[in-house]
């Protein structure tokens, strides 16, 4: 006989994370929740120790029919928390309104307004760095002060004092009750000092709630339906096919594994698994005159907002501008090789917005069912227009910085955030579940996370996911009093 719960979630990434916090913050005592984790726990002593974030290859979890085009994931618990860079910035205000303000693409069902308390809960939460100033409105400061700019970044925010930011980050900047402050080493995928905000020392405390059951290593094939609603999940653990009932079934997998699930579960939609996508980056290399790059005191240290709202995005895509503090583990030659010169070098990159193609899809694989199959066509053609851009972008850049020469410009493989193939609007034939994350058919399944993005904004969307769930959280079980 299958265990009842009130609750399945699957997954412990940042999408069932900020969900099940919420969740406890309202059920009551006697609730009961399962949470399904494909991985295992992998704790912080394990990655430095065996220099990676999961013990699960990802080529064990899903085939790669593009290999050149690069999907990061990180299976196990804390999802993609393991391994991320800690980017914390929130979408703009025309991010949300692309159909409306620009006449491209389509509107999310929902606007930045609807979303700006649940982001301030989220950078509360995972203790967000932060500048005072902001591109976006916002009601409350960031929790932390704002990490130290490199010398370029100092010339840009002087030059352009409303287009150039000290980075949002979850990285630590002073230290905090769980966590030191970041050591700025570059080798940022593991952070050997955990100053990054990670679901294992910032959330793992409401996994250890009586009312919870967390299993580990337990990969969930299939939604179970019945009537019309989602019965349980099915799931393998130690080799033993299980079953397990609930209330309201979660999926929050990531944009990888929730269509995989939901496809071989015999849901059926138009769009389900189609319009993969994340940002298009462009990486760059500037020699400098007389500048000293690499001195800011985290990985990445600014956010250029130059080319990301306005007019132009009816012709082609936004653009946020990243620079980076490191010259370790991402270019060959990102040091120069003159005496005294070594540090005049930087790195960028330029992120752009997508608007997703049908053709870019997530499948269940015909050799091996449990593996999900990712296929990228290419990005939209608006995006590849914002990308050709990039050279008049440096040449605006050059008002502010000295620049000798452009040394390198090549388009980066990924830019880490899997988003689409679960697509969420108010009609449910053009998407798959409503503005709440509520499956439009089955409705008490929900499905989380960036899966359901509709559009690739520039921005980094863990805090957006965040937001989301909590978002979804609240219209479920009432906003708190």
């Amino acid at each position: 006989m299958a265990s009842r719960y009130d609750l399945i979630i699957v997954g412990t990434g940042f999408a069932g994370a900020f969900f099940l916090m919420r969740y406890l913050e309202r059920a009551p005592a006697t609730a009961r929740v399962l949470v399904l984790e494909r991985g295992a726990r992998d704790p912080k002593p394990w990655q430095l120790e065996h220099r990676r974030s999961s013990s699960i290859d990802p080529a064990q979890v899903f085939h790669n029919k593009t290999p050149e085009k690069v999907w990061f994931t990180s299976p196990g618990f804390g999802g993609n928390s393991k391994c991320w860079m800690a980017g914390a910035t929130r979408m703009m205000p025309g991010d949300f309104q692309l159909r409306t303000r620009y006449g491209v693409g389509i509107d999310w069902p929902m606007t930045y307004d609807d979303l700006e308390a649940h982001y301030c809960t989220a950078e509360q939460v995972m203790l967000i760095s932060g500048p005072a100033d902001s591109p976006m409105p916002r009601s409350k400061p960031f929790p932390l002060p704002p990490h130290r700019f490199s010398d370029p970044d100092a010339l840009l925010k002087r030059h352009f004092p409303d287009g150039w930011y000290q980075m949002a980050t979850a990285r630590a900047s002073v230290p905090t009750p769980t966590r030191g402050v970041c050591c700025a080493t570059g080798y940022c995928e593991l952070c050997p000092v955990d100053a990054k905000f990670t679901v294992q020392n910032g959330l793992a405390f409401i996994y250890e709630d009586p009312r919870v059951t967390l299993q580990l290593n337990s990969e969930v094939d299939g939604v179970v339906t019945a009537g019309g609603m989602a019965a349980g999940v099915s799931y393998r653990q130690d080799g033993r096919q299980q079953q397990a009932d609930a209330e309201l079934v979660v999926l929050g997998a990531s944009a990888m594994f929730n269509p995989h699930i939901m496809l071989r579960s015999g849901m059926t939609h138009a769009l389900l698994g189609k319009r993969l996508h994340e940002q298009l980056p462009i990486d760059v290399v500037l020699d400098l005159k007389g500048v000293k790059s690499y001195n800011g005191s985290t990985i990445l240290t600014g956010l250029g907002y130059l080319f990301y709202e306005g007019e132009h995005r009816r012709d082609h895509a936004a653009c946020m501008i990243e620079t980076r503090n490191s010259p370790f583990g991402y270019f060959m030659g990102a040091l120069r090789s003159e005496e005294g010169r070594w540090n005049e070098r930087m790195i960028i990159r330029f992120l752009f917005d997508d608007l997703p193609r049908d053709d870019n899809t997530v499948t269940v694989s015909r050799d091996d069912p449990r593996m999900a199959e990712a296929y990228f066509a290419g990005y939209s053609d608006y995006a590849e227009r914002g990308a050709s851009l990039v050279p008049k972008m440096i040449d605006k850049l050059a008002e502010a910085l000295p620049i000798e020469r452009v040394v390198d410009s090549l388009r980066g493989q990924t830019s880490a955030h899997i988003q689409g193939t679960v697509v969420m609007g108010n009609d449910p034939a053009t998407s798959i579940v409503d503005r709440h994350l509520i499956h439009h058919q089955y409705r008490n399944l929900l499905v989380l996370g960036a899966s359901a993005f509709p559009t690739a904004s520039p921005a980094y969307p863990s805090v957006t996911i965040s937001a989301l769930s909590l978002w979804a959280a609240d219209h479920l079980f009432g906003a708190k009093a």
